[in-house]
């Protein structure tokens, strides 16, 4: 049985805990989301209980979501008829039939990563955008971090090494990049992202974006919106690849 069946699929939890986001969460990623032309088709995975849809719909969007969980879509068909449970392998839909496509916070979740990138390259159309945003498990540089991987001068020496070591493979032996895999934490009351099994990071996300067959169009250390100044100084240097999160937007060749 996979993670996501065995986690997610039924967990009343993570749906009453997706309901309670506050829109400055995925601000960001649904405005990046927003198909050109703005009245195209747009596809969330991961759509939990369908904020993003519903966002995408008052914009004159035709928006689109899927998720593995039952609880989830039981709320989001609430929101949009266009939401549908999916198994978290291969996404119900033909190749090239969004405009765009984004998952927010899933990568992290998923069995198969690697595959999840194609597939949400696949259904995507030439042309079309990919918002991609996940955690970044290598983060080396920052203070009150979530996750015991980020904690502590130990593990930020640690991820250091690790980044460099996957920056060299990257040109070396190119078929040989995976994305670290991890133990989940479970745990009797639910805190989302204990539960995540891939070590994100924004080298390695664009990096399969460019095997998958797209250009990388901006890519930032921010999933949120922040003051301007701010925004420009945290992505100006390298250092954004040891930071925060990994918040990519690609278009497909």
């Amino acid at each position: 049985m996979s993670h996501q069946d065995s986690y997610y699929k039924q967990n009343e939890d993570y749906a009453e805990f997706l309901s309670g986001w506050d829109p400055t969460f995925y601000g960001k990623y649904a405005d990046a989301l927003v198909p050109q032309p703005a009245h195209g088709r747009a596809l969330d995975v991961g759509c939990g209980v369908g904020q993003v849809v519903r966002r995408l719909d008052e914009n004159g969007v035709e928006a689109h979501g899927v998720d593995v969980s039952g609880p989830n879509i039981a709320k989001a068909r609430e929101v949009s008829a266009r939401c549908q449970i999916y198994d978290g392998r291969r996404l119900p839909f033909e190749d090239n039939t969004f405009d765009s496509v984004g998952a927010l916070n899933v990568l992290e979740h998923v069995d198969e990563p690697e595959a999840f990138i194609r597939d949400l390259v696949r259904v995507t159309r030439s042309g079309g955008k990919i918002v991609l945003s996940s955690p970044n498990f290598f983060r080396v540089l920052g203070v009150g971090d979530y996750h015991h991987t980020m904690r502590g001068l130990a593990n930020k020496w640690r991820n250091f090494r690790r980044l460099m070591f996957k920056r060299d493979q990257m040109r070396r032996c190119p078929d040989e990049v995976r994305f670290d895999r991890m133990q989940p934490i479970i745990r009797e009351n639910f805190q989302p992202d204990d539960d995540a099994i891939v070590r994100t990071n924004m080298l390695e996300m664009m990096f399969f974006l460019k095997r998958a067959g797209c250009a990388i169009q901006s890519a930032h250390c921010t999933d949120r919106y922040v003051f301007k100044p701010l925004h420009i100084l945290l992505n100006l240097f390298p250092t954004k690849y040891a930071m925060f999160n990994s918040f990519i937007v690609a278009r497909k060749s």
